[in-house]
């Protein structure tokens, strides 16, 4: 359906592509991976025409739909959300939106006098809406935004009311609601609390177009793809299989490549030392110029790549006393409606507590009474002896100083540390090089969580508290700060939509639904176990 052949493209310096080649069959789901800055967004520009490869070329078959989702979802504003999503699916959307003028003009007193004409014109559109399906399209509409966590009054209310976020989303249900022949979605997995993740997860394997995304959620990646396709150095290399698979078989690939990379230096350095041993020898001198000629042939095996992985180790924090924090009695509520009823509640030591709620439970509102960011109604939140608290919260980011560079603001939090161990610092959470000396202003919300993190983990509190800490984090830095919280020995409370990062780091889960708080002794996988479900409200 889509051929890229022999592309070749480059960005200012930066080579992305060099004569690659990939293809996107019928049915087929494939996964784009690659660092960041490889070219994946590129990747889709090309494909969808708003850019043109240096040399090689894209062709598409015949009438294929292509549906692309991207990070940047534009101005909306002016109608509701549900209408909004209509109007991706072509002619039906203009004539429910004359359908609606046409609604508003017959409650016009001012317009009475035209009014059988409006009758009559309203008349015509309607039975165009029902021909092309429109009451039909309305409803599955609603059933996708519902998917993606929308409540009735957000799909009617106007659209330009609602958080980048949930913008994303709406931009989102208009390619779900078009099914086009191709879906191209670009980090899809963002901004989804765990509800709606699971259900664009059962959306998409019951989808029937090709589909080609990017995710920095493994799980939801390995859970939908049956191919992988890994942009590197400039090539682009398919895989079959999941996401799991293609990790298997990379590293399997650079093992080999690496030990016949050892061998042919190993005959390299055997035939060089001959050539040095005799090469003043008259008696030897065909054999030494057979060696050379024989050198000068081969074709010389490359070293793997190497994946910059980074580790970061965690200095030991304080130890805090047992009991880290307990809230007794709280109540909560925001206007009419009621969060917390006398809530008791109890973190301790090495306790890492996941947080479950479908949306508007109270999740981030528990990590705000526990830092002290919120004030219960009733009840009280007390906070353990010896307990040095941190906390990731979703505007953490807004805190940065815009003019200090990400090297200016670790110095102005760490005034003791050394120039070395910052610049250390900044490597491991992905600002290596001049990537130090942007200004906090340009970063993108990556760049920004991975600093506020740094500075978080850096001298480190005894209780964390994060609040969607992997929202903005690609898989190398999500890994790497898996690893260093699998080692940490403070207590954690937290909420995540990554289930990755839920099964590999929660022992507690505190689970918040209408009928009251239920709490589980084991981690998330056991959760999953014993609730049949992999989120409150979906059974499976």
């Amino acid at each position: 359906m889509i051929r890229l052949e022999n592309i070749t493209k480059q960005n200012g310096r930066q080579i992305l592509f060099i004569e690659a080649s990939a293809a996107l069959q019928k049915g087929e789901k494939i996964g784009l991976v690659g660092p960041n800055g490889a070219g994946k967004t590129t990747l889709f520009r090309m494909i969808t025409g708003q850019e043109l490869p240096d040399a090689g070329q894209v062709s598409i078959d015949r009438g294929v739909t292509i549906g692309y989702f991207s990070q940047d979802v534009g101005e909306m504003s002016g109608r509701s959300a549900a209408a909004e999503v209509m109007d991706g699916a072509g002619p039906v959307s203009e004539v429910a939106a004359e359908l609606r003028d046409l609604e508003t003009a017959m409650a016009d007193p001012d317009r009475l006098d035209e009014m059988d004409q409006i009758i009559e014109r309203y008349g015509e559109v309607q039975g165009r809406f029902e021909e092309l399906g429109g009451y039909a399209l309305e409803g599955k509409a609603r059933e996708v935004l519902a998917g993606l966590s929308f409540s009735q009054e957000m799909m009617d209310n106007d659209v330009g009311a609602l958080s980048g976020g949930w913008k994303m989303r709406v931009a989102l249900a208009r390619i779900l609601l078009m099914r086009p022949d191709v879906m191209l979605l670009d980090e899809p997995s963002n901004h989804l609390d765990l509800e709606s993740l699971i259900w664009l997860e059962e959306f998409l394997k019951g989808y029937e177009g090709a589909l080609l995304m990017t995710s920095h959620d493994r799980e939801f990646m390995n859970r939908i793809v049956n191919k992988i396709i890994e942009i590197d150095g400039g090539s682009l290399t398919t895989y079959s299989g999941d996401y799991e698979f293609y990790e298997q078989q990379r590293a399997q690939n650079e093992k080999q490549q690496q030990a016949q990379f050892e061998r042919q230096q190993a005959m390299l350095a055997k035939e060089i030392k001959f050539i040095e041993t005799f090469k003043a020898r008259a008696s030897h001198a065909a054999q030494v110029q057979s060696r050379v000629k024989k050198l000068e042939k081969i074709d010389r095996v490359e070293p793997p790549k190497r994946r910059q992985t980074v580790v970061f180790e965690f200095p030991p924090a304080p130890r805090s006393g047992e009991d880290v924090v307990s809230l007794s009695g709280v109540h909560k509520s925001y206007g009419s409606r009621s969060i917390y009823e006398g809530l008791d509640f109890q973190v301790r030591r090495r306790e890492r507590w996941c947080v479950m709620g479908v949306n508007g439970a109270g999740k981030s509102t528990l990590l705000k009474l526990v830092t002290g960011s919120a004030e219960p109604d009733a009840g009280r939140v007390a906070v353990g002896g010896s307990v040095k608290l941190g906390y990731f919260a979703q505007h953490a980011m807004e805190v940065l100083d815009g003019d200090r560079t990400v090297f200016q603001s670790l110095e102005d939090s760490f005034p003791q540390a050394g120039q070395g161990s910052l610049r250390a610092l900044a490597g491991c959470f992905g600002f290596s090089g001049d990537d130090v000396e942007k200004k906090c202003r340009v970063l993108s919300g990556g760049e920004k969580a991975r600093l506020v993190m740094a500075k978080m983990l850096y001298d480190p509190p005894n209780f964390l508290v994060l609040d969607e800490p992997t929202n903005h984090l690609d898989m190398a830095t999500k890994e790497m700060l898996i690893t260093a919280l699998s080692q940490y020995e403070g207590a954690m409370l937290f909420v995540s939509h990554d289930r990755h990062f839920l099964a590999a780091l929660s022992n507690r889960v505190l689970e918040l639904t209408p009928d009251g708080v239920h709490t589980y002794g084991g981690g998330y996988t056991e959760y999953v176990a014993r609730t049949g479900q992999e989120a409150p409200g979906l059974h499976s």
